[in-house]
């Protein structure tokens, strides 16, 4: 079945305008232009849009979409499938959430007690599940399966303060690490606090500290595109690599 742009934008609940736009940078161009100069779409440009929808789901850049789709291994049905599994992750977060919610009103009405860990047990749960989706599979090679779910518990049995103090240092280091690029020098001392600080937020969560293992994380930082985006988006471009060399100086041999 043929769709024009309209109804092909009706059915998958999208506007006009945003096709023409994936037309103009290349994401989802028409099967063909009729004799009247309209965008008409097939079988096979539903099932792209299909798929780009389920990757901007996920909050995915348009470009990388793209690269995706257009990549010649891309499978239709493997992709389908890591989209399930990303959902049911999404759901069970929401439900950890959904439950947090529901025990602090039923305290705040007096039916049931609750703990100050208990109030934050969905929120941290959250955060681990989106690092397990993230970066699961590259840590657990790096470092280990035992080590990682040692970190995972220890991340769930903070305290209220010590999660605190967790997302307040992650806010500090990336400030730090913004003001001490400045100087460009991962020797400096502003580098060498922001490596120090690096560490200690490291022991909120790793079972144990080794120079070797912050070595390797650091490289992580610069290798993997999704840390490197974590730190160079709000520190600014050259971030990670700048904190990678800062913690090599830190924590060398």
């Amino acid at each position: 079945m043929e769709y024009s742009i309209k109804k092909l934008g009706e059915l998958a609940g999208v506007s006009s305008r945003t096709l023409r736009y994936y037309d103009t940078i290349g994401l989802l161009k028409p099967k063909r232009i009729n004799s009247s100069g309209y965008r008409i779409y097939g079988q096979a440009e539903v099932d792209r849009l299909q798929q780009i929808l389920f990757f901007r789901e996920f909050e995915i850049p348009l470009e990388e979409i793209k690269s995706y789709l257009d990549d010649p291994e891309f499978k239709n049905s493997e992709a389908l499938t890591n989209h399930r599994q990303q959902l049911l992750a999404k759901r069970e977060r929401l439900d950890h959430l959904l439950k947090t919610i529901d025990k602090t009103i039923q305290h705040i009405k007096g039916e049931s007690g609750m703990t100050d860990k208990e109030k934050f047990e969905g929120f941290k749960q959250k955060q681990l599940d989106e690092n397990e989706q993230k970066y699961g599979n590259e840590i657990r090679e790096k470092y280990g399966k035992d080590t990682i779910e040692k970190a995972n518990k220890k991340f769930g049995n903070l305290s209220e303060d010590q999660y605190n103090q967790l997302q307040e240092m992650a806010s500090q280091i990336l400030n730090d690490l913004q003001a001490a690029m400045k100087t460009n020098d991962p020797s400096g001392e502003e580098a060498q606090a922001v490596a120090a600080l690096h560490k200690e937020w490291l022991a909120f969560t790793w079972p144990s500290y080794s120079k070797e293992a912050h070595r390797g994380l650091a490289d992580m930082y610069v290798v993997d595109e999704r840390f490197k985006n974590y730190y160079d988006g709000p520190a600014g471009e050259g971030a990670a690599q700048f904190l990678r060399d800062a913690i090599r100086i830190f924590a060398a041999e």
